[in-house]
């Protein structure tokens, strides 16, 4: 298992698993996005470049998240893959997938935001976990 849902008062939130923090920000992504749609309805068709940089790896994994779901309400994307690579506390990915199609995607949650409640990344473990306000 990749992640798992975590339930939290009245927002939800994601535990992504993964043995190098590239395995682990790909996860939670990918446990992101199942909160939106289902993953196995969206075909990565378009890819979309992500470079990033923060003060260190929880602060990370909110501006991945965050650059996520802003590309997601803007420009009405969801994703199904992504390939991460993780160097100290900055980021490249490539991730795929395409236009939401409400004939073929039923959307589950509205996520409002990533946050800081419960952040952690813990690469040692191989566990992250974060909540969302939706």
């Amino acid at each position: 298992m990749r992640y798992e849902e975590i339930e939290h008062t009245a927002d939800v939130g994601i535990r992504a698993y993964g043995t190098t923090a590239s395995e682990l920000f790909a996860a939670a992504a990918e446990g992101m996005f199942s909160l939106i749609a289902n993953p196995a309805k969206v075909r990565p068709t378009g890819e979309v470049e992500i470079t990033l940089a923060a003060e260190d790896l929880p602060r990370l994994l909110v501006a991945w998240l965050s650059e996520l779901l802003f590309l997601h309400e803007t420009q009405k994307l969801l994703f199904a893959t992504f390939d991460v690579r993780v160097r100290g506390a900055s980021l490249d990915a490539h991730v795929r997938g395409e236009k939401i199609d409400k004939r073929r995607h039923e959307l589950k949650l509205a996520i409002k935001a990533v946050t800081y409640h419960r952040l952690s990344v813990d690469v040692e473990k191989g566990v992250a976990e974060d909540i969302f306000d939706a």
